[in-house]
């Protein structure tokens, strides 16, 4: 294919998954905004002045950005899991397998329908929250740098997710079992500097927790982690998950029978 081929068919998956998640926007846009506002009532209006300062900051202020972070994790993993699943079970991800377009194309497309639907529902928790507090940006260039790569991050880990299942109820295992866990103990509703030694070091095998830390930096301009290493983890973990699916795609991995 040439290259305005591939634009052509990247552009067009991209379009495709654009318009699946906005064509039922009550389903995939409307439920995290209400789940976050039910957040920012319940943890910052009401157990908030309870609390307290957390790092200096008031505690609606604190959680914030890690609810933000959670929101574009939660619905870049979906988006990508539940649709490529779909076409999986449809069987119509064999048409694309068989055409010309190269297997990155495919990958691809999805990852950034997927990030567009994070970042998509990113924007409106962050709207939503300005109901409830005023947000001040210390570093921009980094608060929408980190929120676009644990995008990619986790569209890429639901596309793998994708190809792992074998029915609907498996692409649900992860976000239930493991996503959902690692998020809530990923320091989006405390600093880790409030646990025990032991605890803080556990703390730090959770990747989650470096994405939520940096974006935090990005706001606030306090961070649990180095800011250096957990970019670093960030963009190893992207290399590492986007060639395993690659490679996973190119071998039919879940795919052919």
């Amino acid at each position: 294919m040439s290259t305005a081929q591939i634009a052509i068919a990247l552009w067009t998956l991209v379009v495709k998954e654009v318009k699946r998640f906005t064509r039922i926007w009550p389903q995939t846009l409307l439920p995290p905004s209400i789940t976050m506002a039910m957040y920012f009532i319940i943890f910052g209006s009401l157990i908030g002045p309870r609390i307290g300062e957390m790092d200096g900051f008031s505690y609606m202020d604190f959680i914030v950005p890690g609810l933000i972070m959670m929101a574009v994790i939660t619905n870049s993993y979906s988006n990508v899991a539940s649709s490529f699943f779909s076409n999986k079970f449809q069987r119509s991800v064999e048409e694309m397998m068989v055409s010309p377009m190269p297997n990155w194309v495919i990958l691809t497309g999805f990852v950034l329908g997927g990030m567009a639907r994070g970042l998509g529902v990113g924007v409106i928790v962050t709207v939503v929250s300005l109901f409830f507090t005023r947000i001040s940006v210390a570093h921009p260039l980094l608060t929408i740098g980190v929120v676009v790569l644990t995008a990619a991050l986790f569209s890429i880990g639901g596309f793998i997710n994708a190809l792992l299942a074998d029915k609907f109820d498996d692409v649900s295992i992860v976000p239930t079992f493991v996503l959902t866990p690692l998020t809530y103990l990923g320091g989006v509703f405390y600093s880790i500097s409030l646990l025990p030694a032991f605890w803080q070091n556990v703390s730090l095998l959770n990747p989650i927790l470096y994405m939520v830390n940096v974006f935090r930096h990005g706001f606030l301009g306090i961070s649990d982690i180095p800011v250096g290493w957990a970019l670093t983890a960030i963009f190893a973990f992207i290399i590492v998950l986007f060639s395993i699916a690659l490679w996973m795609l190119e071998r039919g991995k879940g795919i052919r029978s």
